[in-house]
């Protein structure tokens, strides 16, 4: 289910390098581009062209590799245009072409009447697979909007919640400050990717790596820093809330009660710190940071206290027959 309108222009218009490039130019049906992609999947249209159209996934971005250019090839050269425009004849996004392959004229021909893109790239079918795929898993991830901070801290990705003016923004700044890094400040676009995995950024690039700090103003974090404070986007792993202390509430003081928070179906760990006068909130997140990484690796502080605690009373028990009262006979 298409989750946001993105064409194949979009797709053409994305600012790709590395190895995220795709490497693709428009070598025909130009006024198509402004086609709807709507399904972040792939098909290769082989069985098509042979003339099987039972089930044809026209709603995909058409895929045609070595096999596929050579059995159109043949198909151009017997004059069998039939199943070429039979292909057309449904509403598909876009063809592309690996391994600079160019596609036969009669294809093009066809293609330009139907006002169809049609692309070519120089990777391998195998490659370009592998990070369109990608690309397009993460264009219609589900997506939210949530006020907070994200900061890594000790390579976890911490979302700070809270009422406006409890410390959030404070907080990060003190956390950058001791060597983590910011991911966004005021308003953290979280998607779900892969349908487990919460990945954050800034809702806007421009104003991203910015802070607006109470009393200061608005900060630039990269400026004032260095490019080592900052980075684009990270895994949201837990949530530390913070809010006002309030004397009537009884806040967890041993750390078995697990708390979480639902977001875009994922459930991750969440932490609530109550704030007040004197409590160092940057030393508590690191603390937490540190005991989260140690759950990962099977080690829960809490529980083996619970545990020795629990031991000990055991033992203690055992011995009251001994050293009670009765100890005068």
């Amino acid at each position: 289910m298409a989750l946001k309108r993105f064409s194949v222009l979009d797709l053409l218009g994305l600012n790709l390098k590395e190895h995220d490039s795709l490497d693709l130019r428009c070598v025909a049906g130009r006024r198509g581009l402004v086609r709807d992609i709507t399904i972040p999947d792939l098909n290769r249209p082989g069985l098509a062209l042979s003339g099987f159209y039972d089930s044809f996934a026209f709603q995909r971005v058409q895929l045609f590799g070595r096999g596929e250019v050579a059995y159109l090839n043949k198909i151009v050269g017997e004059e069998k245009l039939d199943s070429i425009r039979q292909l057309f004849s449904y509403p598909i996004p876009c063809c592309i072409f690996t391994h600079n392959l160019e596609p036969p004229e009669a294809f093009v021909s066809v293609a330009e009447e139907a006002g169809c893109p049609v692309l070519v790239t120089g990777l391998d079918s195998s490659e370009f697979s592998a990070r369109i795929l990608r690309i397009l898993s993460n264009i219609f991830a589900p997506k939210v909007s949530i006020h907070g901070v994200l900061v890594e801290v000790y390579g976890l990705g911490i979302l700070i919640m809270g009422d406006s003016g409890v410390g959030k923004s404070e907080t990060a700044l003190e956390l950058i400050e001791r060597g983590h890094r910011l991911v966004a400040d005021d308003v953290v676009e979280i998607s779900c990717v892969n349908g487990n995995t919460l990945l954050g950024q800034g809702a806007n690039k421009i104003i991203g790596h910015h802070m607006e700090i109470r009393g200061l103003g608005i900060i630039n974090i990269t400026q004032l820093y260095g490019v080592g404070s900052i980075r684009e986007r990270k895994e949201v792993q837990f949530v530390a809330k913070l809010e006002e202390w309030d004397a009537n509430k009884v806040y967890d003081r041993l750390g078995t009660n697990e708390l979480t928070m639902e977001i875009l179906g994922v459930r991750i760990p969440k932490l609530e710190i109550p704030v007040k006068p004197g409590r160092n909130i940057p030393i508590i997140l690191e603390t937490a940071a540190m005991n989260e990484r140690l759950k990962s690796m099977g080690y829960f502080s809490a529980k083996e206290f619970n545990q020795n605690v629990l031991k000990w009373i055991e033992t203690d028990a055992a011995r009251a027959p001994y050293y009670g009262v009765d100890d005068s006979y």
